[in-house]
């Protein structure tokens, strides 16, 4: 793909990927691309608990699906300690339990092996006060290659302190079924923004709250491509024409384009139509 780039003058490339291909391309190309690249992406619990149920769900989605193996996976979960008391971790545990490599809600993961990932959770139970919630092992009975991993889902807990300590550690972007949690209390809030500030790729975010100025403060004080808010905040999931604002790098862009796609069947031919753009050009599939 690289060479075509090289051998074609394109005016603008659309790139959807890891930062360190990303850096290459802006070079190759002259700075004319608009990146969607990595992003250690962050979800806020605020002080108000409601819906644990649904919460934890997307807690779980937004985390393990596809075995953490999306751009915008979370992957640092801060929960206020009304949540933490409410038994959310626990619920977690639960949820991600159900999952399995047999009906495949537990995946193969392309770029981190278990030694990397085991690796990294020993790095990090190393800091004061750090545990595993849940998860941890790597998955037994596969015959997938050891070039590849597969992992349980993991979560870590990493007290808010350590964390702003051992940043660059905590916030390495783990490219599989893997996220830190912490939690926080109503004074500690500037420390959650002093480390959320820090971080180098501002991608996705989420903010679950429906309190007004609880969500004022996170969001006046923090800069994604895109940030969701709400009680039903997730970090995946985008609609199809996604925007990803400029995220502090002047490079990044929206995703997503003018093309209307429809699928329907031609009552005549009984065949199914496939309808492309704005001008419902129409192509027939075999």
């Amino acid at each position: 793909m690289e060479l075509l780039l090289k051998t074609t003058h394109f005016r603008m490339v659309q790139f959807t990927g890891s930062s360190k291909i990303a850096n290459h391309l802006a070079e190759l190309l002259k700075g004319r691309i608009k990146i969607e690249d990595a992003g250690f992406d962050w979800k806020i619990l605020g002080p108000d608990v409601r819906d644990l149920d649904y919460v934890s769900y997307v807690c779980d989605q937004d985390a393990y699906a596809i075995s953490g193996q999306k751009c915008s996976a979370q992957s640092f979960l801060m929960a206020h300690e009304n949540w933490i008391q409410a038994n959310l971790i626990e619920k977690l545990k639960e949820i991600a339990a159900k999952r399995s490599f047999k009906d495949l809600t537990i995946s193969p993961v392309l770029s981190w092996t278990n030694e990397k990932i085991l690796a990294h959770i020993e790095a990090c139970l190393k800091l004061k006060g750090s545990y595993i919630c849940f998860g941890g092992k790597e998955v037994q009975g596969t015959q997938i290659p050891k070039i590849y991993g597969c992992f349980e889902p993991t979560a870590l807990f990493v007290p808010l302190k350590e964390i702003l300590a051992n940043e660059e550690l905590v916030t390495k972007e783990v490219f599989g079924p893997f996220q830190i949690i912490t939690s926080y209390k109503d004074e500690e809030i500037d420390l959650v923004l002093e480390i959320l500030e820090k971080m180098e790729n501002h991608l996705t975010a989420a903010v679950v709250s429906n309190d007004p100025i609880f969500l004022n403060k996170i969001l006046g004080n923090t800069i994604n491509g895109t940030t969701y808010c709400g009680l039903r905040a997730r970090t995946t999931g985008a609609p199809q024409n996604h925007w990803f604002g400029p995220a502090g790098d002047p490079r990044a862009a929206g995703i997503g384009s003018p093309v209307i796609l429809f699928l329907f069947k031609d009552r005549n031919k009984e065949k199914i139509i496939f309808c492309v753009g704005v001008n419902f050009s129409c192509l027939e599939l075999p």
